[in-house]
């Protein structure tokens, strides 16, 4: 019997709404184990390269664009490990050097619905391992039968309806800083920017610093060529200096615009994912902003709002997120962050996706 063709018999997979993110979830087993080949696969199922991904089930944009790989977990109290790939929309690229705080939310549940942890009760927790960047995330979930339940009560800004509420814990250990320079500020090519990595590597700049405003639509923002020209060349000098060499083929460090609030708010951000800018932010990218406005001499520490001593309510274009964060400086001054979060998800489809036969 030939083993089994792809095209022809199609690969497991289920899509996923986790957080203001959409992606398709699969088994590592159930991908090839060589990375090349399972990157291949991974362009033809989601019609990359293409604009719209006419051809594939990917939605034209970097936040429906992504996938999630997950096995059971070999590590110690961890249940299972997460790879995230961020899939180019019209470019053949499958990027692996940041995780997805968004799609995270979806990982406790799928793997309750592949039979990788079993259901507890009421409240389910996993404990997830994030490949990508080595922090460990717990979720803290509502199951029913034995499976998850996607129905309840909580909302977030930038989805619409409700869903059943996810508790997300990130944490990096203690052989990870906050700052990767040890600054709370660097000068980068003449602007003054914060370096941090709360879970997601980001860069944080002053809006008024670049001739902008901060309150922008992203539409605006994205089609303003010669800030995003100055933006990509701060994040190609930020890339070294927060030891991921050179950057121009990876989507981090994302770059993020800071303002003074506008809605209530501590801070207003407008985030460059890199060259698309977010329609609302995402969950690390969050928890990277509300850990540096606690930090004396971080960009936007002098013009940061109404702060909680946990919750930082972020403001993006679609609304706000309540970001969480735990911040702590050590003996020998080095800052470390925790940061929690509440997020929803819910299961779309789950079936037998059809890559394109070739590229």
């Amino acid at each position: 019997m030939s083993a089994p063709d792809p095209a022809r018999d199609g690969v497991r997979c289920m899509l996923m709404r986790g957080g203001t993110s959409k992606g398709a979830y699969f088994l590592a087993s159930d991908l090839p184990d060589d990375a090349a080949e399972r990157d291949d696969l991974l362009l033809r199922i989601m019609g990359s390269p293409d604009p719209r991904q006419i051809d594939g089930i990917g939605g034209a944009h970097p936040l429906t664009s992504k996938v999630a790989v997950v096995s059971r977990s070999t590590a110690e109290g961890v249940d299972v490990d997460y790879l995230f790939l961020q899939v180019g929309v019209d470019t053949a690229t499958v990027a692996d050097a940041q995780t997805c705080g968004n799609l995270v939310a979806g990982i406790g549940p799928f793997a309750v619905e592949r039979g990788l942890v079993a259901a507890t009760g009421a409240r389910t927790t996993v404990r997830i391992r994030l490949l990508n960047t080595g922090d460990t995330a717990t979720a803290v979930f509502t199951t029913a039968d034995g499976r998850p339940d996607y129905d309840g009560d909580a909302a977030i800004d930038g989805v619409p309806g409700t869903a059943s509420a996810i508790e997300l814990e990130v944490g990096g250990g203690d052989d990870k800083p906050l700052l990767p320079t040890g600054n709370p500020a660097d000068d980068l090519d003449g602007v003054t920017a914060t370096l941090i990595d709360n879970g997601m590597p980001v860069v944080l700049l002053r809006a008024d610093d670049l001739g902008v405003d901060g309150s922008e639509s992203p539409t605006a923002l994205e089609a303003d060529a010669d800030l995003a020209a100055r933006i990509e060349r701060l994040r190609l000098a930020a890339g070294p200096l927060m030891g991921l060499g050179d950057v121009s083929a990876q989507t981090v460090p994302k770059m993020i615009l800071l303002s003074p609030p506008r809605a209530g708010g501590a801070i207003s951000t407008r985030a460059f994912i890199p060259s698309r800018v977010h329609t609302a932010i995402g969950v690390l990218m969050a928890a990277s902003v509300a850990a540096a406005l606690r930090i004396p001499g971080a960009v936007g520490h002098e013009i940061v709002g109404p702060l909680g001593e946990e919750d930082t309510a972020i403001e993006h274009p679609s609304g706000t997120f309540p970001s969480r964060v735990r911040v702590t400086q050590d003996a020998g001054g080095v800052w470390r962050a925790t940061s929690f979060s509440l997020r929803t998800a819910r299961k779309l489809f789950d079936g037998t996706v059809f890559p394109r036969p070739r590229r």
